[in-house]
């Protein structure tokens, strides 16, 4: 008996002495100074606002993005033309990246597209083309960066950039939905296989949120329509995935893996409640 009470207190003892050799939390704990990031698809949109808000707390950031012209209007850092959807491409963006910028410890698997895929619609094409564009990259590219983190010793973070679809049925959308499934799975055991080596992974699904591209889509008065819709009353702002980001990026996470952040603005929670046009109150369904 007395024995497993001095096993206890030696335990007890060694977690004092690790809590004591840990860093003091403080505002230098969100920095990310000296840091390489890497933000896949980040030319426009959310990407681009996380790129942005990566550099802001100190990281050198290098983009890589299909379209040539938006990756080097944005990057701070290094914008490289990639297709993350191929293995080449990427071997060679990380190499070139490595010796620009120096080993990468940040990767936010941003990169992403997509159509509509009615069920009774869908061509094996199609569905194929949705699961390498939303899915397919993030094995690959979380892959060829861990296996540098690894190599490196020095542990690093992981953000994959999912969407409330994989959560919730979308209907016209199901090819696409189930690739956003497969990133919520995909970081949930990528987080456990990775976490011996001091990789953390998570992941981020936004809903409404104004980008370049909701902009040009949507209706005249579709703004207001997005408050109704979201209990904050408003759509999310780039910005606001980027501080998520950024939380997920820095040592504020320390002991953050394997979730999944809803940066929507109670969306997620919400389901279906939503603000009555007349008076504001909650309602379920049609009114």
């Amino acid at each position: 008996m007395f024995r497993g009470r001095d096993r206890v207190r030696s335990a007890i003892h060694a977690m004092i002495g690790l809590m004591a050799d840990a860093p003091i939390l403080g505002p230098s704990s969100v920095l990310l100074t000296g840091r390489v990031a890497v933000v896949t698809g980040g030319g426009s949109g959310i990407g681009a606002g996380i790129a942005r808000g990566l550099a802001a707390f100190g990281a050198k950031v290098a983009i890589w993005e299909r379209d040539a012209g938006r990756s080097a209007a944005v990057a701070g850092g290094l914008g490289l033309t990639v297709d993350v959807r191929e293995a080449d491409q990427v071997d060679e963006a990380l190499e070139r990246t490595i010796a620009e910028l120096g080993p990468v410890s940040i990767l936010v698997n941003n990169a992403g597209g997509v159509f509509s895929s009615p069920i009774l619609e869908t061509s094996e094409k199609g569905w194929d083309a949705l699961h390498r564009s939303n899915l397919g990259h993030v094995l690959l590219c979380t892959q060829r960066v861990a296996r540098t983190m690894v190599a490196a010793g020095t542990g690093g973070s992981i953000v994959n950039i999912t969407s409330i679809e994989g959560v919730r049925a979308a209907p016209g959308y199901a090819a696409y939905a189930a690739a956003k499934a497969g990133v919520i799975s995909f970081t949930k055991t990528a987080a456990l296989e990775l976490a011996e080596h001091g990789i953390r992974v998570n992941a981020l699904a936004p809903d409404i949120t104004l980008t370049e591209g909701l902009v040009a889509v949507a209706p005249p008065g579709a703004e207001a329509r997005f408050g109704l819709t979201v209990p904050m009353g408003r759509a999310g702002h780039v910005d606001e995935m980027a501080g998520a980001a950024v939380f997920l990026a820095s040592d504020l996470s320390s002991y953050v893996t394997g979730q999944t952040i809803h940066v929507d603005g109670g969306t997620q929670a919400s389901s279906g409640w939503y603000h009555h046009p007349g008076n504001g109150s909650y309602v379920l369904g049609p009114h």
